[in-house]
């Protein structure tokens, strides 16, 4: 299989670090509110990457992240339950909002079930014990207000600070940063654990002899996670774009500190952002969309998923209306392709002639660096028969689910009154009564069921 290593900045072929078992990471969700459509697409890319790699015949071993601890849980929490203590206001919220996003993961047909999750204060002790060996070593020093990871140190160590991007000494400040996320262009000192602030939740602990009750920055939450389920180096790490600088580069300087292997994964595997009408999502632009927004507005959240493996993971996703009216209708055939094995009018052997070649192109795009767009297109033409083979499709459909998560194969049947209703029509079409067979076919249409007639017989949809 090959994948783009922001590493190497090319596609390479990936092997597992240790026998069959792909180590896979993601950069999970900051839980202080609900997932944007651009976080989902991000999440989509890493399920339908998980999927590639199992079907390529790899065992895989996939975690989670939540972030449930930063600047910003803290802040909506104090906002949301201002009489609660700090810890328990701070559970609250992003208990709610762990939940909120497993139900979008599930509708957007991620395989919630096929990864671990963990959260960033089940691993506090697991934290502390990266400070304390980096500030042991020498990588980390006691500030007034925290303690801060030391570029200069990592550099001087021999290490590259800047493998993802080029960072050099003229994009690099001498200053500490305190806040846990920041978009500016220079590198600086960034806090590994923040003293106690008034209104914080605090965990405690000591360093060097020194009281320093507090919360963990950030950065380190990720490099504490995956070290504890995964080990290092692992083998994937994954996350949008917008997670490389400086958040990526910040977890390797802090988890290969020290080491003699300078790697924290084989690959660091990104996708682009989701735009909308070609600009980037924010509130004050009136473009920013969760996937209740998507839902009020009637689409299937399958749709999306349409949608997003309609572009390469390494395009730029332009979200339009128009766009998810394209993915719902494609989504609609795929369904209606599928429905055709409950139906003997559509039932042909001859029609898997071409399932074998359709399967080992889709296959073939999806491990050449995850090119869905291919993929899809190859599943658009099996979606356009007209009939199936009975005992061919159900294995197809099995397969097609494992790759693309649309789950066609797990489509029921329509029920034996409507059955009923559709043979009724038949009789009285044959017998020119068009007035009853129109009253059937309404009855039908009010349950959500549309007839197509054909010379093997009426073929029913779901409208």
């Amino acid at each position: 299989m090959k994948l783009h290593n922001t590493l190497t900045r090319k596609v390479e072929t990936f092997t597992p670090l240790q026998d069959n078992t792909v180590r896979l990471y993601s950069c999970g969700p900051t839980v202080y509110d609900h997932a944007h459509i651009g976080n989902l697409s991000a999440y989509i890319f890493a399920d339908t990457l998980r999927r590639a790699l199992r079907v390529a015949g790899f065992d895989i071993q996939h975690v989670m992240n939540y972030t449930d601890v930063d600047d910003k849980t803290i802040r909506r929490s104090r906002e949301r339950y201002p009489d609660d203590a700090p810890r328990t206001a701070l559970q609250k919220l992003t208990d709610h909002y762990i939940a909120c996003f497993m139900d979008d993961m599930a509708s957007i047909g991620n395989d919630v079930g096929a990864i671990t999750f963990i959260r960033a204060t089940d691993a506090i002790p697991q934290m502390q014990a990266i400070i304390r060996q980096l500030h042991q070593d020498g990588f980390a020093y006691v500030a007034d207000d925290g303690v801060y990871f030391s570029i200069d140190a990592y550099r001087k160590s021999g290490k590259i600070y800047g493998q993802l991007l080029e960072i050099n000494t003229e994009n690099t400040s001498e200053a500490r940063i305190q806040n846990d996320e920041y978009d500016k262009e220079s590198a600086h000192d960034f806090a590994l654990w923040k003293k106690q602030k008034d209104g914080e939740p605090v965990w405690a602990f000591t360093l060097d002899g020194q009281k320093l009750d507090g919360r963990p920055g950030w950065h380190i939450e990720c490099s504490a996670m995956s070290r504890q389920t995964l080990g290092q180096p692992f083998d994937i790490h994954t996350g949008g774009v917008d997670n490389i600088f400086p958040h990526h580069e910040n977890e390797i300087a802090q988890s290969t500190a020290g080491h003699d292997d300078p790697a924290m994964a084989q690959f660091f595997v990104h996708n682009e952002h989701v735009l909308v009408d070609g600009k980037k999502m924010a509130k004050s632009a009136d473009n920013f969309f969760t996937l209740a927004d998507v839902l009020a507005k009637g689409y299937d959240p399958l749709a999306f998923r349409v949608k997003i493996l309609q572009s390469h993971y390494r395009s730029q996703v332009n979200f339009t209306w128009e766009a998810l009216d394209a993915a719902q209708n494609l989504l609609k055939t795929l369904r209606a392709w599928a429905d055709l094995r409950h139906q003997k009018a559509a039932h042909d052997a001859t029609a898997s002639a071409g399932y074998k070649q359709a399967l080992i192109d889709i296959l073939a795009a999806v491990q050449d660096d995850l090119d869905m767009p291919r993929a899809m297109s190859a599943l658009a033409g099996l979606a356009d028969a007209e009939t199936i083979d009975p005992e061919k499709i159900q294995a197809l459909l099995n397969v097609l689910d494992r790759v693309f998560g649309f789950q066609l194969a797990e489509r029921s049947d329509i029920s034996h009154e409507q059955k009923s209703l559709i043979a009724d029509r038949e009789q009285v079409r044959h017998a020119e009564d068009w007035a009853a067979s129109d009253k059937l076919r309404d009855q039908l249409t009010e349950q959500g069921i549309g007839l197509r007639d054909t010379p093997r017989g009426p073929v029913w949809c779901r409208l």
